[in-house]
């Protein structure tokens, strides 16, 4: 019998099967060309966010949790970097108008590239995975709910980091340095 652990981990190993790598590109480059990058995600998409925020605050970017009383105002050349997994939140729809309008980029990560949110994007990464838009049915992960997106997402932004590091040149050294010395 296959662990569960397994299971998980074949669900996870199958989504980056998927991945389209040209996407996972011109997200590379828009954060690496951004002046300042706002993130903004709702629940538990809202928490892989706030990781990727952290991470390119190691990387020496200037990133922001929107909501968070330090995110700066966006215009030109900034960007705003959201997560709609099922396509559309409320929320998300209403910051990437106010980020348009003041002539922000948006980069919208999301298993539902044909929802609102992504196709108002300038820049769609697609992760495709399972939601709780889509959680039921013979074909669903082991993970429960919106699981499989949300720990996808952490290998993603992960992966990312990566890219983004030798893109712009910067070592585990300098990023280390950039790590809180108050825990």
């Amino acid at each position: 019998m296959v662990s569960i652990y397994r299971r998980a981990l074949d669900d996870l190993a199958a989504v980056f099967t998927r991945i389209d790598e040209s996407e996972v590109d011109r997200a590379v480059a828009a954060i690496a060309a951004a002046r300042r990058i706002a993130l903004y995600g709702v629940g538990r998409e809202g928490l892989q966010i706030k990781g990727l925020a952290m991470r390119l605050h190691h990387l020496g970017r200037s990133a922001s949790v929107v909501g968070d009383m330090n995110a700066p105002p966006l215009g030109r050349g900034d960007l705003l970097i959201v997560s709609a997994g099922p396509g559309y939140f409320s929320t998300v729809a209403a910051l990437m108008k106010t980020a348009s309008e003041a002539g922000a980029q948006t980069l919208c990560v999301t298993a539902q590239p044909g929802g609102a949110c992504p196709l108002a994007a300038d820049v769609v990464l697609t992760i495709p995975a399972q939601t709780m838009a889509n959680d039921s049915g013979p074909s669903t992960s082991v993970l429960p709910m919106g699981s499989l997106f949300e720990g996808a997402q952490y290998v993603l932004f992960e992966c990312l980091i990566l890219k983004l590091r030798e893109a712009l040149k910067v070592g585990p050294e300098a990023m280390r340095a950039n790590h809180t010395n108050l825990e």
